[in-house]
């Protein structure tokens, strides 16, 4: 009997205990859906790009002091995204989404919506859809919800064959942009979209089977292809390029100081992603293992790189008031170069003459300053690793 009443004392003890933080738990759940905020960040890579560079080619120009949006205005953010999107489907780059546009900049982009200069460069396009999907969950706007489908077609659309994604879609005939762009994490931002979608994510609940079983497709054409490009060089299963053929799935030259090579910073990334994976497949353990590798044996001890203040030198962008150098430091923590050439593995630089160099300080000022020739992105694969292969030994 005393056992039956201690049981039945826990049990009501738990009871109050639940009934009591049932008012807190609910508060915080609407707290939450009042603030009504969603993350820019995702669109700041274009947002920098807008107000620092101007780009003639640009549909709009900022105004002088262009007033912005607060993030927790979705409505209007969400509405900006809708103007900006092109006929297609997809977006443009390099635009600010919480710019508080004049009626002048909103009537150019609605004259130019058929111009179809669209891409997933600097982070254009998924994050779009992805904002659109949770704006139609907090606002339940109809509008949202259809451009987000809508975009969403338009990355199954651009997406090649054999599974990869081009920079720009339409395609870009005769530039580089045609390639399978890993490069500021293009690929693995659509791929982490779909990967969203494919597992259920509630932020994309309205999608019908139709459309599901589209994204299920493109995402395993993806992973396919991710595989596929993996280099195998000397024999050796390394890591991933920038950009790959988007034919013969080769490492492939982007900008002229962007040559084939074996890409630390984007492979990380990519290593990341199919960490990411629930139950991956022998093929894809076996991907991360060779990665993992290879980021091991490309590691760079004893040097750090500092910016420095210099004189003044103008370029054909800006005026230069610093500069990079390469510093010994027996304290520095692990480092990488961006690229690692083929077949030598020698850490590699280049200038906008396309020239093959071996050192920083070989490369022209303007690129040494205005590039990221050093990474320190495999170590963060380094240290979820042990972890990771404690699951799928």
């Amino acid at each position: 009997m005393k056992a039956i009443h201690y049981q039945c004392l826990v049990v009501l003890c738990l009871s109050l205990a639940t009934l009591i933080s049932m008012p807190l738990l609910a508060q915080k759940k609407v707290s939450k859906t009042e603030s009504g905020t969603i993350s820019t960040e995702p669109f700041g890579d274009s947002t920098r790009h807008w107000y620092g560079i101007a780009d003639k080619g640009n549909i709009i120009q900022p105004t002088k002091d262009q007033p912005r949006y607060k993030e927790s205005q979705v409505k209007e953010i969400a509405d900006n995204i809708l103007l900006y999107q092109r006929n297609n489907g997809g977006w443009p780059k390099n635009y600010d989404m919480q710019a508080i546009l004049t009626p002048e900049q909103k009537d150019s982009l609605v004259r130019t919506k058929n111009i179809l200069h669209t891409t997933i460069d600097n982070s254009t396009s998924y994050t779009h859809v992805d904002y659109l999907a949770q704006a139609y969950n907090l606002l339940k706007d109809e509008r949202y919800k259809k451009g987000a489908v809508k975009g969403i077609e338009f990355l199954i659309a651009a997406q090649y064959p054999n599974g990869g994604w081009p920079q720009y879609f339409p395609i870009e005939q005769g530039r580089y942009s045609r390639y399978i762009t890993f490069n500021d994490g293009a690929y693995i931002g659509v791929m982490n979209l779909f990967k969203k979608i494919v597992d259920g994510n509630s932020d994309f609940a309205f999608l019908d089977n139709k459309v599901r079983q589209q994204v299920k497709l493109s995402f395993d054409k993806g992973l396919d292809c991710i595989l596929k490009c993996q280099i195998v060089d000397m024999g050796v299963l390394t890591a991933w390029c920038q950009q790959h053929d988007n034919t013969d799935l080769s490492p492939a030259w982007a900008r002229a100081f962007e040559p084939p090579s074996i890409c630390n910073g984007e492979s990380a990334e990519i290593v990341l992603f199919l960490m990411s994976l629930e139950n991956p497949s022998p093929a894809i353990i076996s991907s991360i293992k060779s990665a993992v590798e290879w980021f091991k044996a490309s590691e760079i001890h004893g040097i750090r790189v500092k910016t420095v203040q210099a004189p003044p030198e103008k370029s054909i962008y800006h005026t230069l008031t610093t500069d990079r150098i390469v510093v010994e430091d027996s304290l520095a923590p692990v480092i990488w170069t961006r690229y690692y050439e083929l077949e030598t593995h020698r850490p590699l630089f280049c200038d906008r003459n396309s020239k093959f160099l071996y050192k920083l300080s070989d490369v022209g000022r303007e690129r040494r300053v205005g590039y990221g020739w050093y990474t320190y992105a495999p170590q963060k694969v380094l240290d979820a690793y042990p972890k990771w292969l404690a699951k799928h030994q």
